[in-house]
């Protein structure tokens, strides 16, 4: 087999040849490097390839020993024909693709790993990139100019944005988990500013070009996973956009949020979108929305439950990617039989029964409009007649609404929505709504999520500041908010709220209740918390709103009024399934 041209080295090892630190040129002449891993036998190879920051030479054992040592624990004959000596975080594992007849292709994106230039996150810039690293994998000898994204979160997001381009070779996506709107999805919830991202970017010092020497080093390919050049703090520093001041100097959804994101409807590729019902706050909507806007007949959706990065390496899901890819790369298998949506509904035991289906929300859905009661803090069925209202601090339990136990087996799976109606002894109020699951007992059934272990069954945010509606894109499950402006309340005057709720799916056993929490501030499940990655989990994951320039206490540590009754029917949207 030849060495590609300008691999800083090639060689023949586990079953592989893989050349490292390929260098690929882009359209303004900077040079990024990839490593590429081929099969043994092949002269035309499909490819799947990925773009991102995670340092392509940083191994998942090294770079994410707990998450690696959790896969292996729990899944270890799943991972059966992988030494994961290569496996990276959030990627397939190329020992695993290259048995499958595959070439693999990781280029570290501009500013990261052994890439230079400057870190510009979810960019244009990046997405153009993207572009132009499959173009020129299609011109590569070995290829058969049929080229397949696959990848995690990161790899998942920005698919969605170089799909939008339309690259001539690029053949299929794959989005495990990636979110899609910018400030929807990932910077604020609601208008709330959202604490992750500039958390999650702080790890970019560590991954960054120029880390040099004071890196990881790759055993296998004897390379500095950064890099060779040892920059100084300022140097690296001055080499990243400074994500967490762009974050609170662009409080609405603007140009620089629509730089980030990506526009669905252009997408011409086949798609396979894979979402997780516990990626509350991250990893869930996008993988939806963008599924529904995508501009294809050729789209697939498919939603699982479990932590965010397991799923993709189990036999479940190595099996999906693979039978998609076959079609859509090879032209072999039986993808053709796939349902155009794959659901795994929910048990309250924390299991999944996997069932298909043929659109999203489901045609069949019974939408149920159910109405809060102040008087025994109810759900029902019908408006309360009188009028009633509850005072709570925001920053305080709140309030919670509890449904009668059900008669029978209920299912729940779709998008969900609140009206409620609030004034506030100050110019503005966030409201953070949890749907909930008890037993008969009164235990909340808690799940396994992306990233919590112990999740509510769905989250929703709104600053009723933000409460204008975009009536194009508004539907009656579904509230839109353009968030372009804000519109401050006037103390003690009322008004009505649209509250978006995550889409959510669980089969409530007869006996069990729903509940519906309204607060000020994040979700607690009020047990003992977790410790996960040095971030303690209490329900609401990494995601927490909690920053002071956004939610100065003078305005958002006040009291907040809900109302109830026939003038002010306060209720929530549910989604029945007929069983």
């Amino acid at each position: 087999m030849k060495p590609i041209i300008g691999a800083l080295k090639s060689e023949e090892r586990d079953g592989m040849f893989i050349d490292w630190d390929v260098p690929i040129t882009m359209d303004d002449g900077l040079i990024l490097r990839a490593d590429v891993y081929r099969p043994l036998h092949g002269e035309k190879l499909p490819v799947i390839a990925s773009y991102g920051p995670y340092a392509k030479g940083l191994t998942f054992a090294a770079g994410y020993p707990r998450q690696w040592e959790r896969l292996n624990a729990r899944f270890p004959k799943d991972l059966v024909g992988s030494s994961g000596k290569y496996a990276a975080w959030e990627l397939v594992d190329p020992e695993h693709w290259t048995a499958f007849g595959y070439a693999t292709v990781r280029v570290d994106s501009r500013g990261a790993g052994r890439s230079p230039g400057i870190v510009d996150v979810w960019s244009k810039r990046e997405a153009q990139d993207y572009y132009d690293c499959i173009e020129w994998i299609a011109a590569q000898e070995w290829s058969n100019q049929k080229v397949g994204l696959a990848g995690i979160s990161y790899y998942a997001k920005n698919q969605w944005q170089v799909a939008e381009l339309n690259p001539p070779h690029l053949m299929a996506i794959c989005p495990w988990e990636g979110a899609n709107d910018y400030y929807r999805d990932m910077t604020h919830h609601g208008g709330i500013h959202n604490a992750f991202l500039p958390d999650w970017y702080q790890r970019m010092s560590t991954i960054q070009h120029g880390l040099g020497s004071r890196g990881f080093r790759n055993p296998e390919s004897g390379l500095l996973a950064c890099g060779d050049e040892d920059l100084t703090d300022e140097e690296l520093f001055a080499n990243r956009c400074d994500l967490a001041r762009e974050i609170i100097e662009h409080p609405f959804d603007d140009e620089w949020h629509f730089s980030h994101s990506s526009q669905p409807e252009k997408i011409r590729v086949p798609t396979l979108s894979a979402a997780n019902w516990g990626g509350l706050g991250n990893h869930q909507r996008g993988n939806l929305y963008a599924w529904a806007a995508t501009g294809l007949p050729k789209k697939w959706l498919e939603v699982h439950n479990g932590t965010h990065w397991s799923g993709f390496y189990t036999e479940y899901g190595r099996s999906l990617q693979k039978r998609f890819f076959d079609y859509f790369l090879k032209g072999e298998g039986d993808w053709e039989t796939q349902p155009p949506v794959s659901l795994n509904i929910r048990q309250v035991d924390g299991t999944v029964k996997l069932r298909g289906e043929n659109e999203w929300p489901l045609a069949r859905t019974a939408w149920s409009r159910q109405y809060l009661e102040l008087s025994n803090l109810s759900i029902n069925n019908s408006v309360p007649q009188q009028q009633q209202s509850f005072t709570y601090d925001a920053m305080g339990e709140g309030v919670t609404f509890y449904s009668a136990s059900m008669p029978q087996a209920t299912e729940i799976t779709g998008p969900v929505s609140a009206k409620l109606w609030i004034s506030s002894s100050t110019s503005d109020a966030d409201l953070f709504l949890t749907l909930r699951a008890f037993n008969p007992e009164g235990d909340e059934i808690l799940f396994e999520g992306a990233n919590d272990p112990k999740t509510p069954m769905s989250q929703g945010w709104l600053r009723a500041s933000h409460r204008a509606l975009d009536a194009a894109k508004t539907k009656p499950w579904a509230p839109f908010h353009p968030h372009m402006k804000k519109e401050p309340l006037l103390p003690g005057e009322i008004y009505e709220l649209d509250i978006e709720i995550w889409a959510t799916c669980l089969l409530l056993p007869a006996g069990y209740r729903l509940a519906l929490t309204v607060k000020g501030c994040d979700f607690d499940h009020g047990l003992e918390p977790v410790e996960m990655g040095g971030r303690i989990m209490k329900g609401s994951g990494p995601f927490r709103h909690d920053h002071q320039l956004d939610r100065p206490a003078e305005i958002f540590a006040n009291r907040v009024t809900l109302y109830t009754g026939n003038d002010f029917p306060s209720s929530i949207l549910l989604p029945i399934i007929p069983s």
